[in-house]
């Protein structure tokens, strides 16, 4: 992954008949993904210039330069739309954009390593992170605040994981 550029939003399908695109936006402020563009696509290769024309149940509609009718919307269908890095707001000291923990190590609190983390999710109820664990060779779903993930280590690579009673990280345990 690289960590120049950061996911900001994908493109769900077509909305309407004029080339407009159903947009979902991984931003703190959803409506932020327009002012960050151009965007583009996942190797680079396409640019997007994106103006948001409406608020949908489930994100955004949005008009792309150069793309006029439905057919045309509808083939960029799950586009996620990048950022260059450098123009994302900087965060402060207990935020992380999500591109930074992935593939991050897992350790627990005795420091015996555990994994390694492969996504974030977000269902409503707070984020959850998605780790593949070795011994398993399997992923497990624990959530990501304070009491889970005590600390988390940016410059060095890890995180410190304290998984909920009833998660465990072993063969038949």
């Amino acid at each position: 992954m690289d960590k120049n550029r950061t996911c900001v939003g994908a493109i769900s399908g077509s909305y309407g008949v004029r080339g407009e695109v159903r947009l979902k936006s991984f931003c703190l402020e959803p409506r932020d993904i327009e002012s960050y563009g151009p965007l583009t696509s996942e190797d680079g290769s396409n640019s997007f210039v994106l103006k948001i024309t409406n608020q949908l149940k489930m994100g955004f509609s949005g008009k792309i330069d150069g793309i006029s009718n439905k057919e045309d919307a509808e083939k960029l269908k799950g586009t996620r739309l990048y950022v260059a890095r450098d123009k994302l707001p900087d965060l402060s000291n207990d935020e992380y954009y999500h591109s930074d923990l992935i593939d991050m190590k897992v350790i627990d609190t005795l420091g015996c390593e555990i994994g390694n983390i492969k996504a974030l999710h977000d269902y409503g109820a707070g984020n959850i992170l998605e780790i593949y664990v070795k011994e398993l060779k399997n992923t497990v779903l624990v959530p990501f605040n304070e009491l889970s993930v005590p600390k988390v280590n940016l410059e060095e690579g890890f995180v410190i994981l304290d998984p909920p009673e009833g998660i465990t990280f072993r063969e038949g345990k």
